[in-house]
Order: structure tokens, then sequence, then C-alpha cells
């Protein structure tokens, strides 16, 4: 050390030594402001007060903190000091802070820095035109503006909170961050500069791309992109809108988990709601995994079908593994991304519409030809009508049943309003034809086999029309069979009501399952 340093540090511990005699409460190391050098130094006497003004390339250490400035004025009494130009307070090597100009109390180690002020710790870089910091406790506070940046991210608000030893920083007041990806707007958050964590107290928006979020009790990570939003979030994008008590998302893979209570509501020409405990999703490949008591509406003006399982799940017929049989024509072009899609539902599937009900084990439905595949022990409730089958293609048509195709062990009953009494068919495959939800036809071929229950015209029962043929078509009017047509190797017989044994009045695999049918929308969830 330069002869003029040694003289200085002398002047110093000679008037720290006098003041030691009623010394604050304060740590041990804070009393001791050590120069270390200076370009030059005066000192000068104001009002019985001693001041060392020290210019050019200052450096002053006071425990592990080192101040650097153009120019400093010590007041040796009160040691406090005063900083200009270029300040730059180093504490501990961990926060580092540069401002114009400095004030700073050495007892109580507090520092009020002024005019472009910037506080790093070596991750995030926080600007303001005025901070007060703590340097025992590595506090800074800003009320008049101020802006945190981490890389391609900025969190700017009103007043601010650094806390040096968490690295955390409380925003408050119109606060914004944004980064290429993603913008957040609210009234206070919390930021971790070296995590990225955000963690949400007040109401919250976050914006990215055509996704708004909205919630008031969660937290976001602007490096991982991932995030947990709690207290009855949601979610609302051009073609969707989540809501759920518990979210979970992971944007850098797409994928997101929503829990209790949970809405999936679509906005595009489909139309459809999924409602479920637990829905997980795939944006990057447009699926959804419903389960824990999942529901799923075909939105339409008039009679929404409600479909509910065990589990539920949505993907893009482009993506399947696997083949599937075609029904039909497509209902339009793949190229619309609307049709590009299905639906699946495994175990204990039950449908609910006002003109159409069903209950199988498994269903597929694919929106590219309209065809809601039943599969395993499908039951199709009409009306008074009843259709089962292995397997049963649902052709919709205005999410309406425009056609039924029953594949193998076909069978169809018609119970009638006045009697326990049903008329019957079955063959080895059975089709059936709907307008506006009302069943208008029905063909049944393959040793087809007929039971029917003949009316005069005052709709008196005449007698049991028994019949075989290689083809049977039945003709309704108002849901109920009004003319019968035999075609190919007609074989039958009508017997009088009265000489009619019980017997007789069914057919082989006769199973009439009305206490399985779904009786509204809210039946479907019951567990049968």
């Amino acid at each position: 050390m330069s002869k003029i340093g040694y003289s200085i540090l002398f002047f110093l511990l000679v008037s720290f030594t006098a003041q030691a005699q009623n010394p604050p409460i304060v740590d041990s190391n804070s009393k001791l402001i050590e120069f270390l050098s200076a370009e030059s130094y005066n000192v000068k006497k104001m009002d019985s007060v001693d001041y060392l003004i020290l210019v050019g390339n200052v450096k002053i250490r006071q425990g592990k903190t080192l101040l650097y400035g153009d120019s400093l004025i010590l007041n040796t009494s009160q040691n406090t000091l005063e900083g200009f130009g270029n300040v730059h307070i180093n504490d501990a090597d961990s926060v580092h802070t540069y401002a114009q100009y400095l004030k700073y109390i050495g007892n109580t180690k507090k520092a009020f820095l002024r005019k472009k002020v910037k506080l790093t710790d070596g991750r995030g870089v926080l600007t303001t035109d005025s901070l007060d910091y703590d340097v025992s406790v590595k506090i800074g506070t800003y009320k008049k503006g101020g802006t945190l940046t981490r890389n391609k991210t900025k969190l700017k608000s009103v007043e601010g909170y650094y806390y040096g030893v968490t690295r955390d920083v409380i925003f408050r007041r119109k606060v914004e961050a944004t980064d290429p990806d993603t913008n957040i707007y609210t009234d206070t958050l919390e930021y971790n500069t070296y995590s990225q964590l955000a963690n949400f107290t007040s109401p919250t928006k976050i914006i990215s791309g055509s996704r708004i979020i909205r919630t008031r009790n969660g937290n976001y990570n602007l490096g991982t992109k991932k995030g947990y939003l709690y207290e009855r979030s949601s979610i609302d994008d051009s073609t969707y809108t989540f809501i759920a008590d518990d979210m979970a998302i992971n944007d850098s893979l797409g994928l997101g988990e929503f829990r209790g209570n949970a809405i999936y509501a679509s906005k595009d020409t489909v139309g459809f709601d999924l409602l479920a405990n637990n829905i997980k999703t795939n944006r990057n490949k447009s699926a959804l995994l419903a389960t824990e008591m999942p529901l799923l509406l075909i939105k339409q003006a008039k009679d929404t079908m409600y479909i509910s399982a065990d589990t539920l799940y949505s993907g893009k017929i482009t993506d399947l593994t696997r083949p599937f049989p075609k029904a039909r024509d497509s209902a339009g072009k793949m190229t619309d991304s609307t049709l590009n899609k299905y639906f699946e539902a495994f175990h204990n599937v039950k449908i609910y519409s006002d003109s159409l009900q069903a209950k199988c084990d498994s269903l597929f439905y694919a929106l590219s030809d309209s065809t809601i595949r039943l599969i395993h022990h499908p039951i199709v409730w009409t009306s008074n009508n009843q259709i089962t089958g292995d397997t049963i293609y649902m052709y919709v048509k205005d999410k309406k049943p425009e056609q039924l195709n029953v594949f193998e062990n076909a069978f169809a009953i018609n119970k009638l309003d006045s009697a326990d009494l049903f008329n019957q068919i079955k063959g080895t495959r059975l089709n059936a034809w709907f307008h506006k939800g009302d069943l208008t036809k029905m063909s049944c071929r393959g040793n087809a086999e007929n039971i029917y229950f003949a009316l005069d015209n005052d709709k008196r029962f005449i007698g049991v029309n028994h019949s075989n043929a290689q083809i049977i078509e039945i003709t309704f009017e108002n849901n109920e069979p009004a003319k019968v047509v035999f075609r190919n190797r007609l074989v039958g017989k009508l017997t009088p009501m009265g000489q009619t044994h019980a017997t007789e009045l069914k057919l082989n695999g006769f199973k009439w399952q009305e206490n399985l049918r779904p009786k509204n929308k809210f039946d479907i969830l019951a567990n049968n």
C-alpha cells in the first residue's frame, strides 16, 4: 500500500476508535470501513464533522463488501459515505449493484442507489432508477418501476423486492413478464433468477400464441416451460377451452394433465365437450385421455349425445398405428383437421340421447366417416325397440343416427305398448334406417326369423306370425312396425292368439334388457 493509503487508513482508524466509546449495536465488522485505494484524497472539516474526499477509481472495503466509485465522500463521524459516478457494490462476490449515485450507511449496511441502477446475481439483471439495498441481509427494494432481465426473459413492475440469499424477486403492481413464447400479466409475481420459476398469488393471465391461461394460484417455469395451476384455473385456445381444479402443463413437450371436475370444450365444427376427474393431453398429437368418470358430449342444437365409459381417448386418425374397418366412404377430406379425429371408449360404455340409447364394452368413433362402432356385446335402444349383435356400426348424420348395421347374431325386439308382448326378428345381419332420429325401416338377412303380432284395423290382436325367409323387411311409422315384407324362401304360419303356447312367443336367444338401458343423461354415470 502507498504512503498515502497508509496515512488515510491511520486517519480512519483513529476516527473510528474515538467513536467507539458509544458504539451502536451492529455487527463487529460493520463499523470498520477500510480505504484501499484512490488516485487522490482530501480531508475537510465542516461543522465539526470530518469528511474524507476520495477521487479517481476509489476502492473501499467493509467486511466482505467492496465499494467502488469515481469519487466518494466519507463522513467519518457518522460512518456514512456518498458515491458519485460509476458506483459499484460487490457484496461478497454474490450480488453486484451499480449506479451513478450512492448513499451508504456503514453502521446498518444500507445502500441507497440512484440513477441508472443495476443489480445482478450472475443470472438476472435488475435495472431501475432508484434502489434501496440492505447489504447485511441482501435485500433490494424499488418502488418507482424496475425491470429484471434474464436471457430473453423480461419482468417489469412498479414495485419490486429482491432477496439475494434465495435469489427470489417479488414483483408487485402492473407486473408484466415477457419472453419469446410467453407473456404474463398479473399484480403480484414471485420469480427466482436461478430456477426461473414464477409463482402467482393473484389473478394472472398467461398468453402463449393463441392460448390464454387464467389462474390466481400456481407457478410456471419460464425456462423449462412447466407449470402447475390450482383453484379452478382455465385455458382458452382458438380450438378449445379447458377448466379444472388443478392443472399440470409441460409446454416443452406439449403435455398436460387436468384433475378435479375437468371440462374440455371444443370450438371446432365437430362440437364436443369432455368431462372427467382426470384428463391427460398431448397437444402435439391432438390427443386426449380421460379417466375417472369421463363423459363425452357430442353437441348439437337438439338431442345432444352423451357417452360415458371407464376410459375415453381421442386422437388423430392419421396417427393410428393399427387399421380399423372401413364402414363407408369418408364424409369429407382428411385434409380437414376437424375430420382427422377419432374417439375410443373402453369398458362399460353407455350412450344416451333423446332419440337413442346404447351400451357396449368398447366404442370407436371416426369423424372421417361419421360412424360409431359399438364392439363386444352392443345393445341399442330406440323408442320401444332393442337391437343387439356381435358388432354394431351406427352411421351418424348431423350428429343423429342415420343407419345401423348389425353384424353376426343380429336380434331386434319391439315391445308392444298394450301388453307384455314383443315383435322380434333375428338373422346373420341386420340393417336399420332412421330419419331425424326416428326408426323408419329394418332389413334382416341370413336365415332371418321373425315373430310378429298381427293386428286388425282396430288394433286388436289377430294372431302370432312366426316366419322364416332369406330377407325380412319391416317398415316403421312413429317407431312402431307398420308393414312386414318377406323375400325368398318364405316359410311361416299365423297362429291365433288363444292357440299359441307361451314358449312360442319368443325366438331362441330372446333377451329383453331394459334394465341396462340408460334412462337419462345422469344415468349413464351410474355403475351397472
